[in-house]
C-alpha cells in the first residue's frame, strides 16, 4: 500500500510521489521559497535574486555571464536579474577589463548594506528550517547529498 500525507485533513494516496526524490526535492523547494518570499517580502528580493548577491558579494568582477554560469541559470534570464537589482541601487555594472563587451558585477555601498541585512534574515530563517533535522551531522549529510545530486 502507497505511503500517504495528510493535506488538509484528507488523506492522498501519493503513490510512487511518496518515495520519489525528485518530488520530496521539489517539495522541499517550494516550501523554502515560499517562506524565503514571505520573511524577504519587505525587501523585495527573491530566492533568485538573493543567489545573485551573494555570488556578486563574494566575487566581484565578475561578469554576467560567469554569474549565470555559477547559478546554472539561463545567461538571458541574468540579464532581467542584474537590471532589477541595479535598480534597486544594490549592483552596479562596470566595464569588464578583459572584455569590453561584456560587463562586471559590483555591489554598491548601499548594496553591501542591504547584503548583510538580507544575509541576517536569510540566515536566521535556514536555521529555523534547519532545525527540523536533529543534528548539524544531518544537516551536514544533507548538503552533502544534494551536493551529489546537483
Amino acid at each position: 500500500m502507497a505511503q500517504t500525507d495528510t493535506i488538509n485533513d484528507t488523506n492522498i494516496d501519493f503513490g510512487m510521489l511518496a518515495e520519489s526524490v525528485g518530488y520530496r526535492l521539489r517539495r522541499a523547494q517550494m516550501n523554502f521559497f515560499a517562506k524565503f518570499t514571505e520573511i524577504c517580502s519587505d525587501l523585495g528580493i527573491s530566492p533568485g535574486l538573493f543567489s545573485v548577491l551573494v555570488i556578486v558579494e563574494k566575487n566581484p568582477g565578475l561578469t554576467q555571464t560567469a554569474v549565470a554560469q555559477a547559478l546554472g541559470n539561463d545567461r538571458s534570464a541574468m540579464v532581467a536579474a542584474v537590471d532589477k537589482l541595479e535598480s534597486m541601487k544594490l549592483i552596479e555594472r562596470r566595464p569588464a577589463k578583459n572584455d569590453r563587451r561584456s560587463y562586471a558585477l559590483f555591489m554598491t555601498k548601499y548594496g553591501q548594506e542591504f547584503f548583510e541585512m538580507s544575509s541576517r534574515k536569510v540566515s536566521d530563517y535556514e536555521s529555523t528550517m534547519m532545525a527540523r533535522l536533529h543534528s548539524d551531522q544531518e544537516k551536514d549529510q544533507l548538503i552533502d547529498m544534494l551536493k551529489r545530486l546537483s
